[in-house]
């Protein structure tokens, strides 16, 4: 059709996959064709068109390598690319999409430093293309309601905000098998995994950072933490290894489909190994991290985020002139690309069956001077990321309708969210407070 809108994919990892699916199912009754692949790994480019033709009858995806990313937005006539690529590139592509006159939705984080932060502020200054980052977390119904509790004033001006993430031994750990457990693909958990929730503070408190004090270490994960705590049974990779069965943190590939045709059987194109021992050396991430923030309003915000827990969920406390707001959820364990992982229309499978996802939340408000009111959160098993992950697909391709609390990311939003996990970075480094202004200049 002639209004029909193109879309190429950069980056066939297992991030990728809720994106293919949604346009492949969902795409062409809003007007969305999936045109393009490019990926550096040209097995799993050809894993997700098998996929495509089998599950949708899907016409098959131009695929390309990086060499020649810019002639396949060419001859596919791509409007808008989506870049699900390592971190470490994602300013690379981002910033080559826009200047191929493409518009761009990217994944979170926006991009790892701010070198590469001010290259894509000013590649979107000079292009005028559209960017949108995907804060899949700010339309799950139970984060969307502290918003719109705190947007109308339910505790007043907000003075505080304690916020505590944790991961568990299962999701937790996954960051320790791949490729971000390198700090120069990733930036750290303070840039991969906080960014998430850095973005939800600056848009619940419709604020942005100021000024970061930060400390972390390593202190569970990695061989040396290991062996203090006697373990001497060691090896390098979850599947094939004598040692590693029984391991619960051993990741064996031959047992997981998604994992062994994604992964596994394309690991001779580019010797990429998804399953690493979590006590390896080589480990250059914190699992245990804190984090002081100053807001521009004046709010104050304490984080902690673990990546070693026996339960998977956050804890948030806000503070203000006219009461308390507290949540509490338990999320379900996550590994991407997994068997059992939540797909984007709602389930989980496990076994061949889809069932639904279950994820307790509390609510409490208490104003001064009144008792405690347990607010409600509408129930939903929609999928990922507490039903964030529909919700955020359909507001990006195009299904959703009007937007009162603001919940559409773009270029500022990915900056401001990135920028206060790169200043915790360089807090812990050099143990000073880091002044978010010096960091990047915005236009």
């Amino acid at each position: 059709m002639s209004n029909e809108k193109r879309y190429a994919v950069v980056g066939t990892g297992g991030r990728s996959n809720m994106y293919i699916h949604y346009l492949a199912k969902s795409g062409p009754e809003n007007g969305c064709r999936l045109a393009g692949f490019c990926d550096l790994n040209p097995g799993r480019m050809a894993y997700y068109n098998r996929r495509l033709q089998e599950e949708y009858a899907h016409p098959k995806v131009a695929e390309a390598a990086p060499e020649d990313f810019e002639r396949m937005l060419k001859e596919q006539k791509i409007d808008a690319v989506i870049v699900t690529t390592i971190d470490r590139t994602h300013d690379e592509y981002i910033c080559r999409a826009m200047e191929a006159g493409c518009d761009v939705i990217t994944e979170k984080p926006m991009t790892t430093d701010e070198r590469k932060c001010q290259h894509i502020l000013d590649t979107r200054e000079r292009t005028g293309r559209k960017l949108t980052v995907t804060f899949n977390y700010r339309y799950a119904p139970r984060n969307s309601k502290i918003k719109e509790l705190l947007m109308n004033g339910a505790i007043g001006r907000v003075t505080s905000v304690h916020f505590e993430w944790l991961l568990d031994t299962i999701h937790g750990a996954d960051y320790f098998r791949r490729w971000h457990r390198d700090k120069r693909n990733s930036g750290g958990l303070m840039v991969h995994k906080a960014t998430h929730h850095f973005d939800l503070v600056n848009w619940w408190l419709g604020s942005s950072p100021e000024t970061v004090m930060a400390m972390g270490d390593l202190v569970f994960y990695g061989r040396a933490n290991a062996e203090a705590r006697g373990v001497r049974k060691f090896y390098t990779r979850g599947t094939g290894e004598a040692n590693a069965v029984g391991d619960p943190f051993a990741l064996d590939m031959s047992k997981h489909k998604n994992h062994k045709a994604l992964y596994l059987d394309n690991e001779g194109y580019d010797s990429y190994r998804r399953d690493q021992s979590v006590f390896t050396d080589g480990i250059s991430i914190e699992d245990d991290m804190g984090v002081l923030v100053r807001y521009r309003n004046q709010a104050v915000m304490t984080y902690h985020l673990t990546a070693y827990s026996p339960w998977e969920g956050f804890r948030v406390m806000f503070n203000g002139t006219k009461g308390r707001l507290e949540s509490e959820v338990q999320e379900n364990t996550y590994v991407s690309g997994a068997d059992n992982d939540h797909n984007v229309m709602g389930a989980t499978v496990e076994g061949g069956a889809a069932h639904e996802i279950k994820e307790p939340v509390s609510l409490l408000l208490r104003p001064h001077w009144s008792g405690v009111q347990k607010i409600e959160i509408p129930e939903t098993n929609e999928g990922g990321h507490g039903g964030g992950d529909k919700r955020l697909l359909d507001d990006v391709f195009g299904k959703a309708g009007q937007d009162p609390l603001g919940r559409a990311a773009g270029h500022v939003d990915g900056a401001m969210s990135i920028l206060t996990g790169i200043a915790a970075n360089r807090s812990m480094a050099s143990g000073l407070p880091v002044n978010i202004g010096e960091l990047v200049n915005f236009h």
